[in-house]
């Protein structure tokens, strides 16, 4: 047992105003940052998700302000019950353990789903962006270029000549967007299902940021490519409920879907570096396991974006060596 954890139970218990072994702490999950989660249950059975962020790694300053002012709008997110910034613990409301991503399994749910999910990514778009950091054209060039620092080497590949001229303009497109409140991780594992009610989670890391990425994130993430004939029917439904509440006058539909392709391509290729970083600085292996489906989306995307030298380089090159590195577990950080 930890210093930090045995410092935290003991914080808990003063909040609570019982004793330290009246208090059941059960692992829930990390992430790919540094915070951890627990469920705690009660002296009364009661139960809280307690999160721990280190505040030397992560400042969950944010994580408390957005969860008071999208409280204060609507937005479902959960309760804050006790938190100390100074020591980076949280308690939080028990959303449950039915994440977005398990309940699409269930096909004859699927449309609803995404049809509420959309909806509530309109709802966030829709917020205030006042003091939200601004995802800006460098960071989103630099993100992609993590494929370069993390990914490549353990490939043992160069870039393709073309790599800093596609990347400019994948940019170009996503920085033409309208730019709105991004939760910026709106992913199937941050939605909560409670019945025919979501609930939103880790938004700590909200962005003033284009109009299209949390519909990426829904649609293109930890999972086996949706069919393009869903993603048409999913991208002009968000259309039509991003114009519905004003977030766009004059984009059409068409605008749209090749807004949301250009910032998939942006989003897949910053993953296929980020989880390489995240596995072999953070010791967290598991993320290389999701890269094959982030480099289906990324090859997808490019495709439409029609960036054929780009797209060319990830299926000759980058596909049967990332096949290769992950068919040899010795390699890989343990």
């Amino acid at each position: 047992m930890s210093d930090r954890f045995t410092h935290m139970v003991r914080w808990l218990a003063a909040c609570h105003d019982c004793a330290a072994h009246d208090l059941l702490l059960d692992t829930v999950a990390d992430d790919a940052s540094f915070r951890r989660y627990f469920r705690l249950t009660l002296p009364d059975g009661q139960t809280r998700i307690v999160m721990d962020a280190p505040p030397a790694l992560e400042d969950s300053t944010s994580f408390v302000d957005i969860a008071a002012r999208w409280a204060s709008a609507g937005i479902p997110v959960p309760a804050l019950f006790e938190y100390t910034l100074e020591e980076g613990f949280i308690v939080l409301e028990d959303l449950g353990d039915i994440m977005l991503r398990q309940a699409l399994d269930d096909e004859h749910r699927v449309d609803t789903l995404i049809d509420h999910a959309l909806s509530l990514s309109t709802r966030i778009a829709a917020q205030p962006t006042e003091g939200l950091p601004v995802y800006t054209a460098e960071r989103l060039r630099d993100e992609m270029n993590l494929v370069l620092e993390w990914t490549l080497p353990w490939l043992e590949l160069t870039p393709p000549a073309d790599w800093p001229q596609a990347i400019e303009r994948i940019v170009d497109a996503i920085t033409d967007q309208p730019y709105v409140t991004t939760h910026r991780d709106y992913t199937a594992q941050n939605v909560m299902v409670q019945g025919e009610r979501l609930r939103v989670i880790d938004f700590q890391g909200a962005f003033r940021g284009p109009l299209s990425f949390d519909l990426t994130c829904l649609l293109r993430d930890r999972h086996a490519p949706w069919p393009a004939a869903k993603l048409d029917h999913w991208v002009a439904a968000f259309h039509g409920k991003a114009q519905g509440i004003g977030l766009i006058t004059e984009r059409s539909p068409e605008r749209v879907r090749a807004d949301f392709e250009a910032t998939s391509a942006q989003r897949s290729i910053k993953v296929l570096g980020g989880f390489c970083r995240t596995a072999f600085r953070d010791g967290k292996p598991r993320y290389l396991g999701h890269m094959p489906h982030f480099l289906d989306h990324a090859c997808a995307a490019l495709a439409a974006l029609d960036e054929r030298a780009l797209l060319d380089w990830f299926e000759r090159e980058f596909r049967p060596a990332l096949a290769t590195a992950l068919s040899h577990p010795e390699a890989l950080p343990s």
